[in-house]
């Protein structure tokens, strides 16, 4: 270890063979699972003496192989969610829980809508609504459940505890990893043996399945059957291939099933390895045939089938039942939590690279977006910027005075981002090493010492954030007494979170890693960088004394990880093919409660070609968290360095940004408050047309705005899907409006991407764009009002300072409605409980879809005040122009197009 810590460490030590990371057939709780499975042992369950409470019921399995008894418990929550645990009896040690008659019981909620039958031999469970299975449990037969085990000297005497003969053979054993298992040069050792679980559902009639992230693959989840489980572990995987299922930052145990008339989700909750086989059998037909009658049809509904399996923990999951997607977000986040409301500057565009070398590099970069007017509100600093890879500190030669640099960015109204990852240089010299080493703050390896792995500082041990007491010391960090040139304007990057470790098991922690309260890193490795986005968030909000948003980005992610900050899809690549992969990545993202994300512009590594680089801003543009970045062996790629023509384009991309931040601000409200996603699939917002179930090229930014961004080279012309055959669709540029329900052909140009606004829509944006969002605080509004068939149209407004907690606490803020309808545009108080001064106007109002050109337009404030309003009507676009208005955003009023 000591030669390890010396050598120098670099991006290569990242960029190895994907052949260091597992496929499932090397992963030995899978193994086992199918083969142990394949011998179709079954359980019942004992239903002639149940356990039932106000909210649950209780009861027990039983393996007819094994007779050892598990406990089952049913429980019915509140917003038409069902819950099922599973667990042993007597367990020999805690398993880590994240947060009738005998022969069949019958449980029904509150409402009677939805009826819950549970079958005792063999035991099964359907959850009915209006009297047909809509989710079936373990009708396939694959729970399986590893019981814990004491240690034996012949452990070649043992069982696994579910179906596993006692004579098994040494030989077997070690193949099936039951007490070791090896993969290349490491051995993980199972103090208790082998500990996984697994189930099944069936989703009856559903053929369209989505979530589970984060897998570089479509946002329709694909059949398994004949390759690859989804794998869920939170690896570093630099470079990841495209359509692939392996598992790489982040991982949501959750997915979500869409059909006509109902969506539903399951979240099995657990933070060990998790594997998800899907296998759908399409609808059948069959004639029927009986001596002297006639021929009869009968038809088999569609059916997926869903195999959850992971390496420990207990089965846990929970059943949302919906009926509508907009229910089961709000069902999935009653369990784990809406996404934070961001500040506003989080908002605008990021500029990152690994590295910028120095003071002098920041300042210049930070002059060349105001020399070539390009707004932006947060320089990035990577690795480089610490003194030998130690968080918390400054490079003396560097960052001499990184006070003075962030002063000079905050007089332009911008912030500052430095990154903070989980390992710590291990020198006893250094404050923050030994103060977490005196205290047992560090994850410990087996025999009891602090677990040393090697990453960016070298030699490294790794903060324990599954401690409470952890996660409060590292929140202290943060406190500006204590991290020394830091300042308010400063916010944090978590990376390297799965946790990364070069050269240990696939990059990462040894399983057999003990954490907080005796856990196996095993039982919880996917929640492991959940924790440090939480413990980050919490030292923001402290140094504030509570009054300040944070803003946190975090490589790693589990559910829940909505509540503390962003996230991103990794170290993608400068091609094509990330660029289009990136859309179905986030959308994945956005229905798993994780709405504030984003892919790196241009791409993480490698050099992107001009046109590639223009196409990547212009979708970034559209997407939530918006950020160009690059590592240190690519060229330098600020937005300018390309040639007058692209850093027009760029520009404009950028700034088209900027004007619909007041819209983009008022989708996440949307998101903090009712969960409804910011980057939505078509099948959303359009829940009952079979075309969009499928669609993953473009998707609606918000209810309003459809994105369908440029992904191939040289393209001239693109195919616009434009759901709903009772809509309209306007050209966001032209104003041409097109009738939904078809796919139109597009052409565009370097300087255009399809963007369209949905009739009955309104959006507001910003007429003029600032150096950065704070400079545009007081800047006049625009709306753009697109009609729908009918003539009418309503959006909203969100409002508030942009920073602080007071919009909760306080009720400082605005939420405005706007409604067209008559003819007459009226802004109305959305919600009475909000108050916030606003000096902003509505400068313009285009509506979209006038038919008829007006004889006159007025305005009437809620004194009575009637004045006359100059306009502009476009026959040809059947577009109506109102100009130099001066209509106070926060008043009651009114525009009467007569």
């Amino acid at each position: 270890m000591e030669a390890a810590e010396k050598e120098e460490i670099s991006v290569e030590d990242e960029a190895v063979s994907k052949t260091i990371f597992k496929d499932c057939g090397k992963i030995a709780f899978y193994r086992r699972q199918k083969q142990q499975l394949s011998k179709n042992a079954t359980y019942w369950a004992s239903l002639g003496s149940v356990d039932t409470e106000q909210d649950s019921t209780r009861f027990q399995i039983i393996s007819e192989a094994t007779k050892i008894p598990l406990v089952a418990e049913v429980c019915g929550i509140e917003k038409d969610i069902f819950r099922l645990k599973i667990n042993e009896e007597t367990p020999l040690k805690p398993r880590l829980i994240c947060s009738g008659d005998t022969g069949s019981l019958i449980l029904t909620d509150r409402k009677g809508d939805l009826k819950c039958h549970i079958s005792a031999n063999p035991f099964k469970i359907d959850l009915i609504s209006k009297n047909e299975a809509m989710i079936s449990i373990n009708s396939l037969g694959k729970l399986y459940f590893e019981h814990l085990q004491i240690p034996h000297k012949h452990r070649a005497t043992k069982g696994n505890g579910q179906n596993t003969p006692a004579d098994t053979s040494q030989e077997d054993q070690e193949d099936l990893g039951l007490w070791e298992e090896k993969y290349g040069k490491f051995v993980d050792v199972k103090a208790n043996g082998p500990s996984s679980v697994g189930l099944d559902f069936s989703l009856h009639g559903f053929e369209h399945l989505y979530g589970i992230p984060q897998h570089a693959e479509s946002h329709q989840l694909k059949n398994t059957k004949d390759g690859d489980a989804y794998r869920l572990y939170n690896l570093d995987v630099y470079g990841y291939q495209v359509h692939d299922k392996m598992g790489i930052y982040g991982s949501v145990p959750y997915l979500l099933a869409h059909k006509q008339g109902r969506t539903v989700g399951i979240f099995w909750l657990n933070a060990s390895e998790t594997l998800v086989e899907i296998n759908t059998e399409p609808e059948v037909e069959y004639t029927l045939t009986q001596m002297g009658s006639a021929a009869a049809k009968q038809k088999v509904r569609c059916r997926t089938d869903v195999h959850w399996m992971s390496e420990s923990g207990i089965i846990d999951v929970f059943l949302l039942t919906g009926p509508t997607p907009a229910d089961v977000f709000k069902q999935y986040s009653y369990i784990t939590g809406t996404q934070a409301m961001p500040p506003l500057f989080s908002l605008g565009y990021h500029q990152c690279r690994w590295n910028y070398e120095d003071e002098q590099d920041v300042k210049a970069v930070d002059a060349g977006f105001d020399e070539h007017d390009i707004p932006y509100d947060v320089m990035w600093l990577d690795i480089e910027h610490t003194e030998d890879k130690k968080y918390f500190t400054w490079d003396k030669k560097r960052f001499a005075n990184p006070k003075r640099m962030q002063e000079l960015l905050r007089s332009k109204k911008r912030k500052l981002v430095v990154i903070s990852d989980p390992h710590i240089k291990v020198d006893p010299d250094y404050t923050i090493y030994a103060q977490a080493k005196e205290q047992g703050f560090f994850v410990r390896n087996p025999e009891g010492g602090n677990f040393e792995g090697i990453c960016w500082p070298g030699l490294s041990s790794y903060l324990d954030f599954t401690n409470p007491k952890v996660r409060e010391w590292y929140s202290s960090l943060f406190a500006f007494p204590v991290y020394q040139g830091s300042t308010d304007i400063l916010f944090i990057w978590n990376d390297m979170n799965e946790p990364s470790v070069f050269r240990g098991p696939e990059l990462t922690m040894q399983k057999n890693a003990v954490h907080y309260g005796n856990w196996e890193h095993r039982e919880l490795h996917n929640i492991y960088g959940f924790y440090q986005q939480m413990a980050t968030a919490e030292g923001l909000i402290q140094r504030s004394k509570g009054k300040e948003r944070p803003f946190v980005l975090s490589r790693s992610f589990f559910a829940g990880s909505q509540k503390y900050g962003a996230v991103w899809t990794g170290d993608n690549t400068a091609e094509w093919s990330y660029l289009k992969i990136s859309i179905p990545m986030l959308l994945t993202l956005s229905v798993s409660g994780i709405s504030f994300c984003g892919a790196d512009v241009g791409g993480f590594i490698g050099n992107p070609e001009e046109e590639l680089l223009v196409r990547w801003y212009q979708a970034g543009a559209y997407q939530p968290f918006f950020r160009g970045h690059a590592t240190m062996n690519t060229k330098r790629r600020e937005p300018w360095l390309f040639g007058e023509e692209y850093t027009q384009l760029i520009r404009e991309a950028i700034r088209e940004r900027y004007t619909l931040l007041p819209y983009l601000y008022s989708l996440f409200y949307q998101v903090h408050v009712s969960s409804q996603p910011v980057m939505r699939p078509l099948w959303v917002e359009f829940p009952d047309d079979l075309e969009t179930f499928a669609v993953e090229d473009e998707y609606m930014l918000g209810s309003a705005l459809l994105v369908h961004p440029v992904t191939e080279p040289q393209t001239t012309t693109i195919d616009v899907f434009l759901p709903g055959p009772n809509e309209v669709w306007y050209n966001s540029k032209t104003f041409a409006y097109w009738k939904g329900g078809c796919t139109v052909k597009i052409p565009v140009t370097l300087d255009t991407i399809p963007v369209f606004q949905r009739g009955g829509s309104v959006v507001p944006i910003k007429m003029a764009v600032g150096k950065s969002t704070g400079w545009m605080a007081d800047s006049p509004y625009g709306l753009r009002v697109a009609l729908s068939t009918q003539g009418s149209a309503v959006g909203e407004l969100y409002l508030d300072d942009g920073h602080s907690f007071q919009y909760l606490h306080q009720d400082q803020f605005l939420h405005r409605k706007f409604l067209f309808c008559s003819r007459v545009l009226t802004n109305r108080c959305a919600d009475e409980k909000g108050h916030y001064p606003s000096k902003c106007v509505v400068e313009q109002i285009l509506v979209l879809g006038l038919r008829k050109k007006p004889s006159s337009v007025t305005t009437h404030s809620s004194d009575g005040k009637v004045q006359p309003a100059a306009f502009t009507y476009c026959a040809k676009t059947s577009t109506l122009s109102l100009e130099k208005l001066s209509l106070s955003i926060g008043d009651d009023w009114e525009v009467h197009v007569s």
